[in-house]
């Protein structure tokens, strides 16, 4: 369902300097994380693997199956289009950067031919550059596709919210370190919004898209991190665990959000 709503959203939102923005600062704060999680890691001397899920955990949020819906319930129609955008760059890193993370903590060798076929195989991907390719070309589709389109799009919402559901439910709480999900659940839930909100100052775009921005950075752990751990064997009970663990902190640390983002 998600290229139909990828698809929709950069078919029927006109492009402007706000996608740059948002695609450039995304990145930015990506490699923010990166740096402050590596720096975190030595601090409390994870070896290789250890370092490779804190990454996993730290940099990538939940801004799809999480993100996106309450961007919808808190901003509006506008918001979740925002949303869904940062949601497709969030893929993208994710299938590209997260899988050379992995790829550094595991002993499971990738190629570089092999992360990048990976990030060909992304749908989500193909929707957006449809939709663009669509928009600029002025290309009108008749209103019997779009109908079909939206139909299925808007059914992407409520599906992903039941998938999250199903992927905390497999989770069992575990022991470990205390040192490796402290660190994760700080960087992820404190220091990454609050680094969001830094950044948002020097963003020149509408309030609504700053909101969005740092919201989605107040995320937990992306649930599709786990699915990476356990394909380059990172620590998958560590990465589903601190995704359990931030996303039942998320039940209070997302609505003081949303009230802070209001209250601005």
């Amino acid at each position: 369902m998600s290229p139909f709503l990828t698809f929709k959203t950069f078919y029927t939102n006109p492009l402007n300097i706000e996608y740059f923005y948002i695609f450039l600062f995304t990145f930015l704060l990506a490699l923010s994380l990166i740096a402050i999680t590596y720096i975190s890691g030595k601090i409390i001397k994870a070896d290789k693997t250890h370092m490779a899920a804190m990454l996993l955990g730290c940099v990538f949020p939940n801004s799809g199956n999480y993100g996106a819906p309450v961007a919808l319930f808190a901003f509006g129609a506008m918001a979740f289009d925002y949303a869904v955008i940062i949601m497709v760059i969030h893929a993208f890193l994710i299938n590209s950067i997260g899988i050379f993370i992995a790829s550094f903590g595991s002993e499971k060798s990738t190629t570089a031919r092999e992360a990048m076929q990976r990030v060909i195989r992304m749908p989500v991907l193909y929707g957006a550059l449809l939709g663009v390719l669509f928009q600029l070309l002025h290309f009108k589709l008749p209103p019997t596709i779009m109908e079909g389109i939206s139909l299925v799009a808007s059914a992407t919402i409520p599906t992903v919210m039941l998938i999250l559901g199903m992927q905390l439910a497999e989770i069992k709480p575990q022991l470990f370190a205390l040192r490796y999900v402290n660190s994760v659940t700080v960087i992820r839930m404190v220091i990454s919004p609050l680094l969001a909100a830094l950044f948002v100052i020097f963003m020149p775009v509408s309030d609504t898209l700053k909101s969005v921005y740092i919201l989605l950075a107040a995320m937990p752990v992306a649930a599709n991190t786990t699915m990476l751990a356990i394909q380059f064997d990172v620590k998958p009970n560590l990465v589903s665990f601190t995704t359990f663990v931030t996303t039942l902190l998320s039940l209070l640390t997302i609505p003081l959000t949303i009230y802070i983002l209001n209250m601005m």
